[in-house]
């Protein structure tokens, strides 16, 4: 997961995961208020989507 400026602040999941629907869960605590930019690349396809985070 991104700011805006290209930072990672998290990182959801990592590595290899076997084939199937998948969920994770962010714990957004101590992270701003703001636009952010998840990034998933599978199997050679790379999806990006926009979350915002407010309290």
């Amino acid at each position: 997961m991104y700011d805006l400026l290209g930072r990672e602040v998290a990182r959801l999941a990592e590595g290899r995961q076997p084939a199937g629907p998948h969920a994770v869960v962010l714990d957004g605590t101590g992270l701003p208020d703001g636009l952010y930019l998840i990034r998933l690349d599978a199997g050679g396809q790379v999806q990006t989507r926009a979350v915002t985070r407010r309290h």
